[in-house]
């Protein structure tokens, strides 16, 4: 296969659009991807202070790779889930290779900062083990977010996640989360803006870079995650892709730009202060207050005064009763 850049050998082939590349230019294309998704969403300014969501998978780190070379004053923040011998090698991964770049890291660890582990999560508490994770990611990522002072929150999630997200929310006719599934969210009472660099470029396509970049990163899934409704709804879009190159991207971006116009979002909730951290909820207790005070056995109702966590203690605000949708 030659390139269909430089006319050079090709080493990535792209299917969806028929075409190949070799290692500079897939560098090269794949960072315009990014470069045209940040621009056509206005998800960051160059003076913005990003915080970018790692957990030692190629789409986080290609994402925080990418926010380096373009010149983005870009930190991670890596959460501990204590996952066993998985979240010890997620941490090792994450951590080398902010240290080979000269980045700044920002470790949390849920069971140290929180008292918690999602194992246990998933055993004693009423959400499901990827439920409790994905509240427990965001309201730690947007915690640290405003305590560092960042602009932005960046995550990893690429064509094939949003691709599966908006399959299951079409699916199940979810149409409040199908007007707010968006590669940016503002920020918000409380809440930093969010956004998704990768959501042009797909799974494969991370994958590549990663490993053209020399990325060392966790192959393996979360070895918590069988049985995750999500994953069935990837594997039907790759059955389809396989046949019909393409279809994630047509499906997916076809929707922003033509269907997502046509549902309008209920962001008009009434939002008060939770009683446990003050952070906005729609109930009297934020969705990480409930969670947490089931898991670790705490009674919500205990006056403030009488709690030293509840200092401590900040609503992910950006929950399912407000804005829904993946973590």
């Amino acid at each position: 296969m030659k390139c269909n850049r430089c006319r050079g050998s090709a080493v990535v082939e792209v299917r969806r659009h028929n075409a190949a590349y070799c290692k500079g230019c897939f560098v090269h294309v794949f960072r315009e991807q990014v470069k045209r998704a940040i621009k056509q969403h206005d998800m960051v300014r160059i003076d913005d202070r990003i915080l970018v969501a790692v957990s030692g998978g190629k789409d986080s780190l290609a994402l925080w790779d990418v926010l380096l070379e373009l010149g983005y004053d870009a930190a991670g923040l890596y959460l501990g889930l204590g996952i066993g011998d998985y979240s010890g090698r997620s941490g090792e991964v994450t951590k080398a290779f902010a240290a080979g770049r000269g980045a700044e890291l920002i470790v949390i660890d849920l069971e140290r900062d929180y008292g918690f582990d999602i194992p246990t999560a998933g055993r004693k508490g009423s959400r499901s083990t990827c439920a409790v994770c994905g509240l427990s990611k965001r309201y730690v990522f947007n915690r640290a977010a405003l305590e560092g002072g960042f602009d932005v929150i960046a995550t990893g999630h690429n064509l094939d996640d949003e691709a599966a997200t908006l399959l299951g929310n079409t699916l199940r006719w979810q149409t409040g989360y199908m007007a707010r599934q968006s590669p940016a969210l503002p920020g918000k009472d409380g809440m930093v803006k969010k956004v998704k660099p990768l959501f042009r470029l797909s799974e494969l396509e991370t994958a590549a870079y990663a490993f053209l970049r020399g990325i060392d990163y966790v192959v393996e899934e979360c070895p918590l995650v069988a049985g995750n409704t999500q994953l069935r709804y990837k594997d039907a879009m790759n059955a389809i892709e396989a046949r019909s190159p393409g279809t994630k991207a047509q499906f997916f971006l076809g929707y922003l730009e033509r269907g997502r116009p046509l549902f309008t979002a209920a962001d008009d909730a009434e939002l008060s202060a939770c009683e446990r951290c003050g952070q906005p909820t729609t109930g009297r207790f934020c969705a990480f207050c409930r969670a947490r005070a089931q898991v670790v056995g705490e009674r919500l109702g205990a006056p403030m005064e009488d709690r030293d966590v509840a200092s401590e203690l900040a609503d992910e605000v950006m929950p399912a009763e407000i804005y829904g949708g993946s973590p």
